[in-house]
């Protein structure tokens, strides 16, 4: 079916090449949620998220606690978030979203992949603006009436509903994140995973050797460490 379709059907999880790479990174966003939001996860709608993702991963309970408690400690490690913008081969826009604690590591990494591969590093807002960030829940759809479930939490957020395979899948504008996520706890409906993302306004439709092109740039950068996102605007149907 090409390589864009096994791509697509892959990636999820598939940037984090291996278990400890995958805890680490999802470490990474525990740290970032518990400093924006305080480690109560009751109250920290970002925080839920990430254990979340901890849960899909299969990382230990324990390793989820221990993460929390070290991102409260006086040591804990300060990781900044920095969003880096620019363009893949055959003009394919990317955001890649980072947490590091080294800026200077990072920025030559995401340079030097940008470059080795075709690509090209932005400034700040070259890209952005093609995207929409969005909230977005997977639901196993077993059992769910889509008329109602929308009717039911569209006061609550609610964006757009669609059927993907086995799952619901509820889209919410970046803002209304907690309030949607909240309303699914309030009704016990357990996500699947749930995630903030970047939606492309428009796609661009690349022949099989050109999506090659930008597929390898896209694996290099999530190969890197700091990296937790990348985002493009390629077709990917």
């Amino acid at each position: 079916m090409g390589r864009a379709f096994e791509y697509r059907k892959e990636r999820k999880f598939k940037r984090w090449a291996n278990m400890a790479k995958t805890f680490t990174k999802i470490g990474r966003e525990i740290a970032l949620a518990v400093r924006s939001g305080g480690p109560d996860p009751d109250y920290n709608p970002r925080l839920r998220m990430a254990v979340q993702n901890a849960r899909t991963a299969n990382m230990p309970k324990a390793n989820v606690e221990s993460a929390i408690k070290r991102a409260t400690s006086k040591d804990a490690e300060n990781y900044d978030e920095v969003v880096y913008e620019g363009y893949a081969p055959h003009g394919v826009a990317l955001v890649v979203e980072t947490a590091t604690n080294n800026l200077n590591r990072t920025v030559a990494n995401i340079r030097h992949i940008f470059s080795k591969y075709g690509g090209s590093l932005g400034t700040s807002g070259s890209v952005d603006y093609m995207f929409d960030r969005k909230g977005v829940f997977k639901i196993p759809k077993e059992g769910v009436d889509l008329e109602e479930l929308e009717l039911d939490l569209i006061d609550h957020g609610l964006d757009d509903i669609r059927e993907e395979d086995e799952f619901v899948v509820l889209y919410a504008n970046f803002a209304d994140f907690g309030s949607l996520q909240k309303a699914l706890e309030d009704r016990q409906i357990e996500p699947e995973s749930s995630e903030i993302v970047r939606i492309p306004n428009h796609t661009k439709t690349l022949t099989d050797e050109q999506v090659e092109d930008v597929i390898t740039l896209i694996e290099k950068m999530e190969d890197d460490e700091d990296v937790i996102n990348v985002f493009h605007n390629m077709d990917m149907n």
